[in-house]
């Protein structure tokens, strides 16, 4: 679970911003059970928070800072390719190096990670544990003007050979170190703590733009027909029109597949299967038709389908494939792995524009849903919206709506609606669109541009 996230000097945000999920000690007694213990602290993380901004305020950006993270943590960099970093372009400070500081909890364990970067280096970086306000420091890693890299690794108990090596030569100046360990070694030498870390930026760390879904749902739903279940009753709960799903898998033969596919795509292909960590790859035909590879001593291939069942005045069952039904209607079997996997899983999602294609009563039902079918449990969703009927504090707390605004130098700043003294009766809704809270688009020169329309018609 996230607990915090600081950035500065990073495309919309210029001065330091921080992002904090850590629960308001004022607000006991409102929706405990939106809030999980941190370990080793007497304040909790709680379990859901929602993003509002007007467009282009930023909100987003928050999106693209975690996702930018994400890829440090995890991503190889070529030599000479830079660090990618996108700094604020309208503060003169595009020299200056960008900051992330990420506070996050792995099972029983606070974490952080963060580091500076400029255009060509990671200039400092560090991965330490947070016990009882505390830091017991992993390891900290300084690029000089030069490009060395020195790596102190002394916190990393029971160190592998390899690691200690590694930490020794300190790799590229423009990759992270956390990021030379995942692609440089195997799994079984990171040791426990880099080992945790590591998985959590991988699968438990799961990142959601307006255009893309928690993952490729045929192979999930193939493999998991209680899921393939669980949506079927969820989008039929909800009035989607839909009445169940029909998942299948079937084996195709080489000869198929190459029928399919143009033959230097699939040579392609086959070379990726041998490189992928779990020795699979999906391509997708359309919306709900797929085509799963996977590695064993003979490849075997696949032809994933999903349809959704509707049912006629007759009374039987007519299915559609998915590019019938609505964008809404996808967006939202696209999330359902989300909610099935609440029971099982530990994962963050961070959604970006969750109200995209979807009626706001589903938008509301799915955080309802989130929240009050795994009470207690270690996921959590974070979502950026215009969607202002979230703004219900029967819904969520206070402490987990947050607001995005540009101030006069066009950054973006971060608030929460606990920075507002507000009845527990009041009409958040209503008092947001009128812009009490700001973080709502400023339409005052419209009235100017009709003058101008009428002048010159």
């Amino acid at each position: 679970m996230i607990v915090s996230l600081s950035v500065s000097n990073f495309r919309s945000f210029s001065s330091e911003e921080t992002f904090s999920l850590a629960a308001s000690n004022r607000l006991s007694g409102s929706h405990d059970s939106h809030a999980v213990p941190i370990p080793d602290s007497d304040q909790k993380v709680l379990r859901a928070g929602v993003v509002y901004g007007a467009n282009g305020a930023g909100k987003s950006n928050l999106f693209k800072a975690l996702r930018y993270v994400k890829s440090v943590a995890l991503r190889r960099r070529e030599k000479g390719s830079g660090t990618g970093r996108e700094p604020f372009r309208l503060g003169g400070t595009t020299d200056e190096p960008s900051s992330f500081d990420l506070q996050f909890m792995v099972g029983d364990k606070l974490y952080r990670f963060g580091f500076k970067a400029d255009d060509q280096r990671i200039s400092e970086e560090w991965l330490a544990q947070v016990i009882d306000k505390r830091e017991k420091l992993l390891y900290e890693r300084i690029t000089d003007l030069d490009g060395k890299v020195t790596v102190d690794a002394a916190g990393l108990k029971g160190s592998s050979d390899k690691l200690t090596a590694l930490a020794t030569i300190g790799g590229p100046q423009n990759q992270s170190f956390l990021a030379t360990v995942y692609v440089t070694l195997e799994t079984s030498d990171y040791g426990e703590e880099l080992g945790e870390v590591l998985n959590w930026f991988k699968q438990g760390l799961t990142l959601i733009g307006p255009g893309s879904s928690y993952r490729q749902p045929g192979p999930y739903f193939a493999n998991n027909p209680g899921c393939a279940e669980f949506a079927s009753s969820f989008l039929k709960s909800v009035s989607t029109g839909v009445d169940h799903l029909e998942v299948s898998k079937k084996e195709i033969t080489e000869e198929d597949l190459r029928n399919l596919l143009p033959e230097g795509f699939i040579s392609q292909l086959l070379k990726d299967v041998q490189k992928e960590e779990d020795g699979t790859a999906l391509v997708e035909l359309s919306e709900g038709n797929e085509l799963f590879i996977e590695r064993t001593a003979e490849n075997h291939f696949y032809r994933i389908t999903i349809r959704s069942a509707h049912e006629s005045v007759r009374g039987d069952f007519v299915a559609f494939d998915l590019v019938e039904e609505s964008d809404g209607t996808r967006r939202l079997l696209n999330l359902m792995p989300a909610l099935h996997s609440l029971h099982t899983s530990n994962t963050v999602y961070v959604i970006d524009e969750i109200d995209r294609s979807m009626h706001p009563n589903l938008v509301w039902e799915f955080l309802d849903f989130f929240l009050k079918s795994c009470s207690g449990c270690r996921a959590q969703v974070i979502a950026t919206t215009h969607e202002s009927s979230l703004l219900d504090l029967e819904l969520l707390r206070r402490d987990e709506i947050w607001f995005a605004e540009k101030d006069q130098t066009s950054a973006t700043r971060l608030y929460s609606l606990t920075d507002f003294k507000v009845r527990t009766d009041l009409d958040i809704r209503k008092h947001y669109l009128q812009g009490r809270f700001g973080a709502v688009p400023f339409l005052g020169d419209v009235n100017r541009l009709h003058e101008k329309v009428g002048q010159t018609a």
